[in-house]
């Protein structure tokens, strides 16, 4: 009996959110008195791999080859399934980032399993039930889903769990399960990342921004503020409908959820689609000029005012902070 973590990738690089999966997926197997394996697909270095025992992986499983160099969802779960059976895992864990919501569903079809998505805590287990607290309605409510299939999967929610280190080095076995032509069915033609640019799942701060800036040509204080305070730049859904920011920052309910320690919206009204996106974040601080706009409902802090006069200055807040620290 194991535990098994997928530890996704990007390029041959390692995320945040793997390395707080395979912490999350460490635990579970302490509180099962088992061992942690590691799964890995695609091309990563050797020592990326050996450092996975840091984080409590005791062995990984490294799967390469060139048909599998790019993301093929039906190759990578009958890849991960078929791990879980050569190291009879009960558990297989998997973040719940946008490679994880295609996986975890495939996998658990494919093992026979019970499964959860968007965990945020650790499950309490019970006589082999899992009790697994996960964010429901779009992140607007919590629930507490049982699992009492033999096998469970779970689909860890990125932010959700701290990164815990150890000394620790994990033995790489070389892994290579039989695929059919099904599994390449469906391919992949072209995956285009924002490599200079901090990934929104991921990101611990995120500064985002809407109609209130009036115009593409407003968004340099947004970029700077980013820039200062470290976090990833983000928009509503009528920005880049309109072209004004990439598809790709779009945050909400049609677009990429989030759960940030700080989500700071500027110009945002708080549509119920946005709210959906972004309601799983530590804190929320919101500036608008509007103070019956419907986001300061849900907000931590709230600034009443013009963005294009408290931006700024908070801008210089955060420079002097830095400056004196």
């Amino acid at each position: 009996m194991s535990v098994l973590v997928y530890v996704e990738n990007a390029s041959g690089k390692f995320k945040k959110s793997t390395f707080e999966v395979v912490s999350y997926a460490a635990a579970v197997s302490k509180q099962l008195n088992t061992e942690l394996i590691a799964i890995s697909i695609g091309d990563v270095d050797q020592s990326d791999l050996n450092k996975l025992g840091n984080f409590g992986a005791k062995k990984v499983l490294n799967v390469s080859n060139d048909q599998l160099k790019t993301f093929v969802n039906q190759a990578y779960a009958s890849i991960i399934a078929a791990g879980a059976k050569k190291e009879d895992a009960t558990i297989v864990v998997l973040s719940n980032s946008f490679t994880g919501k295609g996986l975890s569903p495939r996998v658990a079809v494919k093992l026979g399993a019970g499964l959860v998505d968007a965990a945020v805590e650790l499950p309490k287990i019970e006589n082999n039930v899992l009790s697994v607290k996960k964010t429901a309605f779009s992140g607007k409510a919590f629930a507490t889903v049982e699992l009492t299939s033999a096998i469970k999967v779970i689909a860890l929610n990125p932010n959700s769990y701290q990164i815990n280190e150890t000394n620790d080095v994990a033995v790489v076995e070389n892994f290579a399960p039989e695929l059919k032509d099904s599994d390449f069915g469906t391919m992949v033609s072209e995956i285009v990342r924002a490599s200079d640019k901090i990934a929104l799942p991921d990101a611990e701060l995120v500064v985002s921004a809407g109609r209130g800036m009036k115009g593409p040509e407003n968004w340099a204080m947004i970029e700077e503020l980013a820039k200062t305070l470290g976090a990833a730049t983000a928009c509503s859904k009528p920005i880049s409908d309109a072209g004004w920011r990439p598809h790709e920052e779009h945050v909400g309910q049609t677009g990429i959820a989030v759960s940030p320690n700080l989500y700071i919206a500027i110009g945002i009204s708080g549509a119920i689609q946005h709210l959906a996106g972004v309601s799983s974040s530590k804190t929320i601080v919101v500036i608008n000029k509007d103070p019956e706009a419907p986001f300061f409902k849900v907000a931590d802090y709230g600034i009443v005012g013009d963005a294009f006069e408290v931006v700024p200055r908070l801008i210089d807040a955060v420079k002097a902070y830095k400056a004196h620290s």
